[in-house]
């Protein structure tokens, strides 16, 4: 066939076959940038590009919520938080998109005050035009039904649903329960109530949350990673600098390849083995893209 004829033929079948192209592309699989670099903001950034940039997440005049994890009162050496540094490249690149507002919380576990300050994350985006560092307020959880297999219902904080776009931000690292706590685990810092009960069915309670709320995109901090006495850590011999930042659409894929870094399998983490059996993202490494950025 000539060249001309068959690129003609190609422009065709992306009109008139847009469905089948739909389902050769994800043949590929996901895909999940990993970049690297002591620079942590570039390193973020270089992720983020590497999956077609921000734009193709954030569209102009949209409101979106960066979800870090601000949990604890800890400095960010301690990898019990997410890095500052890519929390405001995370947050840079969604303005840079367009974005008419972006808003920064969490639901800490110890006083808000000092998590928001000691984790270096409010000062990092103090200033920003159009950015919000929020601390959470009980009166914007709404119950909704999720008509899980172990949550039949869940409050979740208001802002959260309300955005146009929700962005992860997880910092990766150790958990005493769970193994690790990446992704689809820090969406406990949007969830309302007695979220400590679900840990008694962790996997599931998760996999049901996740599958009524994904993340248009996920960040995964691995800059530095705590590798034991999580989630709250508090010693440095317990950190792991890495200078790693992994992006991905697939909230599974992202968990499922940061496993890796901590020498697991994404089937040693019942969270994403629950979660992948659930259809909500690809677990297997053998079907994911690994793109270096």
């Amino acid at each position: 066939m000539e060249r001309r004829r068959f690129i003609k033929l190609l422009g065709l079948c992306s009109i008139f076959l847009p469905g089948s192209l739909r389902q050769l592309f994800a043949a590929q699989g996901p895909v999940v940038a990993v970049s690297q670099g002591s620079d942590h903001a570039a390193t973020a950034k270089r992720a983020i590009a590497a999956l077609g940039g921000m734009q193709r997440f954030v569209k102009a005049g949209q409101t979106v919520v960066v979800k870090p994890n601000i949990g604890w009162d800890r400095a960010p050496q301690y990898a019990a938080t997410t890095n500052p540094a890519v929390v405001k490249a995370v947050v840079e690149e969604c303005l840079k998109a367009g974005a008419k507002k972006v808003k920064v919380f969490d639901r800490t576990c110890n006083d808000a005050r000092r998590c928001y300050a000691s984790s270096g994350i409010e000062s990092a985006l103090k200033g920003m035009k159009n950015v919000e560092v929020k601390h959470l307020e009980e009166e914007r959880f709404k119950k909704v039904a999720l008509n899980g297999r172990v949550l039949k219902e869940c409050e979740l904080y208001g802002e959260a649903l309300s955005a146009d776009v929700y962005i992860n931000v997880p910092v990766a690292k150790h958990h005493g329960l769970s193994r690790l706590t990446l992704g689809m685990k820090n969406v406990m810092g949007i969830m309302g109530g007695n979220r400590g009960s679900i840990h008694k069915n962790l996997d599931q309670a998760l996999a049901d949350v996740n599958g009524y709320f994904r993340p248009q995109l996920t960040v995964i901090d691995a800059t530095r990673i705590l590798t034991a006495h999580g989630p709250q850590g508090g010693n440095l011999a317990d950190v792991k600098v890495l200078n790693q930042v992994l992006a991905s659409a697939d909230m599974v894929a992202a968990d499922a390849y940061a496993t890796t870094l901590f020498g697991l399998k994404p089937s040693d983490i019942a969270v994403t083995r629950t979660a992948y059996q659930r259809g909500l993202g690809e677990m297997n490494l053998d079907r994911i893209r690994v793109v270096k950025a």
